[in-house]
């Protein structure tokens, strides 16, 4: 699933600086800085109203940004066209997943690439997902709506993976799924990233986003509260009441 070129590891592939997000007149982020380098699978934790969907979303070109800056690999795409944000290599798989329930599993993968670059690579493209996911090798001619919930999910994904993207989202994809499929899916994001795809993802469990990112931030009332390595945010105190109930 490799888009092919990565930035190298010590270079940032996304840098988020000074983001601010409105809707109308009321504030949903505030000064927010984050850096996705390249490589590596940042974590983005925060309780419900936080302003994660809203950040993700932004990257992702769906919310328009009232101030601050979007750089991708060292370009400025903070007021590019939404609809250019997939060219310029960056994928979501948003909350909810969103699929085209009447339309079969291929139809909604093969959506994923339909823009020239990707739909060049489409067959090879496809046949790494049904790698990543073989439930949906018998399931191509089904419609969508009938899978079940992880089984949408991993449509959700893999839909956006075959965009072939650099920098993919992941807006809460454990939401509402049981905790053995949270865990299939998790490790399948994981080999996606060790195949050198940045991750950035955006999840209300809190264990299981730390327990796969490189890095993390915390979001709370839109700001950014927390930043570092997993198991330091875990150790704070404040963390642990909040979070994890300790």
């Amino acid at each position: 699933m490799s888009a092919g070129a990565f930035p190298s590891a010590a270079e940032p592939l996304l840098e988020v600086r000074d983001l601010e997000v409105a809707y109308g007149v009321a504030p949903a982020l505030w000064g927010v800085s984050i850096e996705v380098r390249a490589g590596e699978l940042l974590s983005i934790v925060g309780p419900n109203g936080a302003g994660k969907t809203t950040l993700i979303n932004a990257i992702a070109g769906i919310q328009p940004v009232r101030a601050g800056h979007l750089v991708l690999a060292g370009r400025d795409i903070t007021r590019l066209a939404p609809h250019r944000f997939c060219a310029a290599g960056i994928a979501i798989v948003p909350e909810g997943r969103r699929l085209f329930t009447s339309m079969t599993v291929r139809e909604n993968l093969e959506l994923g690439s339909y823009l020239p670059a990707a739909r060049a690579q489409r067959r090879e493209s496809l046949a790494a997902a049904l790698a990543l996911f073989p439930a949906l090798e018998t399931r191509l001619a089904s419609p969508a709506g009938e899978l079940s919930g992880g089984q949408q999910q991993m449509v959700a994904i893999a839909r956006a993976l075959m965009a072939r993207p650099r920098l993919l989202l992941l807006d809460e994809p454990s939401l509402g799924l049981a905790p053995l499929i949270v865990r299939d899916l998790f490790a399948a994001v994981q080999r996606v990233n060790e195949e050198g795809m940045a991750v950035l993802l955006v999840e209300q469990n809190v264990a299981m986003a730390m327990a796969v990112a490189d890095r993390a931030y915390v979001l709370e009332e839109g700001r950014i509260v927390g930043a570092g390595e997993p198991q330091a945010l875990l150790a704070r105190p404040e963390i642990q009441r909040t979070y994890l109930g300790v």
